[in-house]
């Protein structure tokens, strides 16, 4: 590990370099900071070391603000803060940019956990650790990330990782499960490379090389299954399903079932809640996992929707009264202060069934209702603000935990990027802060 008194200023050739590619980055030459890196030596072992870069005026202001050693967990830092919220900060005080330092700008080198300082900075040099005969022939010069420095560790361990970069598989090359299976397992190496192409294109989890490679199956079909049983476990509002597959043997049972039926959990969950609104006994492997799940789905649907529609008047127009009466109260979330989208509550059942039968999806044929009438979550429509009248997309939203818990288009799709960001980034703040007047 270096020390203060081993660190030498930034060679004149290298600070040319690296004013060269900081004006190929930032041709305007901003006042905000920016991070790049070189490769060094210190007694014939690599050393990284991060330089900050800053304008003022016409003049370019480049110092050394970090240097790591290839095999240590501490660096040394100067005249830099790692702030949660913040990120990264620099201060510049001792080139006279600030009239006075920061509480922790001391302008003396001090150590520091790696794994705090290990700033994103594009690597200038990157060649350079080639030169060392323990990294010849690394292939590190083709790794896409900045974190070479982790890579080396990992390919002097296990070697098997230069053919992962070379082969257009570099994200794996730091997977210790995927290099210790590729170590041990020869003819394991030898199909990651067969399939090379389809796995960098797809990027599957490491889950599914290791199942997909031991079954022999698709690697798109285990790519489904494994995103299923992510989904299955980590959402809480599969407590029903959840009761019905209890083992993990049944879970897996559940997700080839849903995957050979070529559908998908929330439909399931919207078949579920059908088949337990009727009283069926789920029990039965004809009523759990029918053999034609699409038809026996719109059955059960639709003797669900009869069954509903055939409760006592006085009790439905009970439930219509309150759920109007909700939708009353929670009116200020509504929006329609922008440009492109609007958000309107859901006034009746009616709504939810509307919005659902258009949509293709449950939210009108589940308890959707009744979760509402009891403030548990309510649903809101995305409406285009040309069209307002024709369903969009929909959310349902969580007065307790005060987030969307559901957000989707037609038959369940994923809403594109520019709707996700004005549910999150405008409406969500909004509703949240209009939930806490009426609070």
């Amino acid at each position: 590990m270096l020390n203060e008194k081993d660190i030498k200023p930034i060679p004149k050739y290298m600070l040319k370099l690296i004013q060269r590619r900081d004006k190929k980055d930032y041709p305007e030459q901003s006042g905000h900071t920016r991070y790049y890196a070189y490769l060094t030596k210190h007694k014939k072992e690599l050393v990284k070391i991060t330089v900050a870069c800053r304008n003022k005026g016409k003049n370019w202001y480049c110092k050394q603000v970090a240097i790591h050693d290839v095999h240590s967990p501490y660096c040394l830092v100067k005249d830099m803060e790692f702030i949660m919220i913040a990120g990264y900060v620099v201060g510049w005080h001792e080139q006279g940019l600030t009239k006075y330092p920061r509480w922790w700008e001391t302008g003396k080198w001090g150590e520091a956990y790696t794994q705090y300082f290990n700033v994103y900075a594009p690597i200038i040099n990157v060649d350079y650790a080639l030169k060392f005969p323990q990294y010849k022939y690394s292939a590190v010069d083709k790794y896409p990330s900045t974190n070479i420095f982790k890579y080396l560790r990992y390919y002097e361990q296990y070697p098997q990782a230069e053919l992962l970069v070379k082969f257009g598989l570099p994200y794996y090359a730091t997977s210790k499960m995927i290099l210790r299976k590729t170590s041990k397992d020869k003819r394991f190496g030898k199909w990651l490379i067969r399939n090379s192409s389809e796995i960098a294109l797809n990027g599957y989890y490491v889950s599914t090389l290791f199942k997909a490679y031991k079954t022999r199956k698709p690697l798109a079909k285990v790519q489904k299954a494994e995103e299923d049983r992510k989904t299955f476990c980590q959402k809480c509002n599969y407590a029903e399903i959840k009761a019905l597959f209890k083992t993990e043997k049944q879970i897996e049972q559940f997700l080839e079932y849903i995957a050979t039926q070529d559908t998908n959990i929330p439909s399931y969950a919207d078949y579920l809640n059908a088949c337990n609104y009727l009283g069926l006994d789920m029990s039965q492997d004809k009523n759990r996992l029918p053999h034609n799940f699409k038809r026996w789905h719109d059955i059960r649907i639709d003797e669900y929707r009869t069954a509903k529609a055939l409760k006592d008047k006085q009790e439905r127009e009970e439930l219509y009264a309150k759920f109007a009466s909700i939708a009353e109260k929670y009116l200020p979330l509504q929006r329609d202060k922008d440009n492109t989208y609007v958000v309107v509550i859901a006034k009746s059942p009616a709504d939810l069934i509307n919005e659902g039968e258009i949509l293709h999806h449950c939210v009108g044929r589940m308890n959707y209702d009744q979760r509402f009438i009891r403030e548990e979550s309510l649903i809101f429509f995305i409406r285009d603000k040309n069209t307002p009248d024709i369903p969009f997309v929909t959310i349902e939203y969580s007065l307790k935990q005060h987030k969307v818990l559901q957000c989707y288009g037609d038959k369940d799709s994923k809403p594109n990027e520019q709707v996700l960001n004005f549910v999150n980034k405008k409406w969500l703040p909004y509703a949240n802060k209009k939930l806490k007047q009426i609070a």
